[in-house]
């Protein structure tokens, strides 16, 4: 099981690997395209992970057969757009004059909301649940942040 400690520093390892992500790809798009940088980030992220999934194989002999289990549901195969256009927008985004920290701010704002939303709501088959005072109080305030950031570019 993980620790609190340990999935602190996951989430600190994710924001700073998607803000160089958005950097660089943004720098790329300045010098072709949002499209084209955007195939650039998918199409390096997808050959690190075949290598990856090669190295793993490889040292790996014996393969165990996988208990029986249930299929995803078909929404769950779509994960990937969403991703592809956040890549895509961000990159258009970031050399427009919202700037690279705005269109983090607004991402990050979207994603709370509508995390939140699907679980007021039980989409996608959570466990549905109301709003904390801690919820709105987090909402509020990267709204606020967002906002600050905006304003005074």
């Amino acid at each position: 099981m993980r620790t609190t400690g340990t999935i602190l520093l996951l989430a600190v390892g994710a924001g700073v690997l998607l803000t160089a992500m958005i950097t660089t790809n943004s720098y790329l798009a300045t010098w072709s395209s949002p499209l084209l940088a955007s195939w650039f980030a998918h199409g390096s992220g997808a050959l690190v992970a075949w290598v990856l999934l090669m190295l793993r194989f490889r040292t790996t002999r014996v393969f165990q057969a996988a208990p029986e289990a249930s299929k995803p549901p078909k929404w769950s195969y779509l994960g990937g757009i969403p991703g592809a256009f956040t890549v895509l927008l961000a990159a258009i985004a970031v050399n427009s004059p919202l700037q690279l920290a705005g269109t983090l701010a607004l991402m990050m704002t979207g994603q709370i909301i509508f995390g939140l939303l699907a679980d007021l709501r039980g989409w996608f088959g959570v466990i549905k649940c109301r709003f904390s005072a801690l919820d709105l109080l987090s909402v509020a305030l990267i709204l606020c942040g967002s906002a600050l950031l905006i304003i005074h570019r």
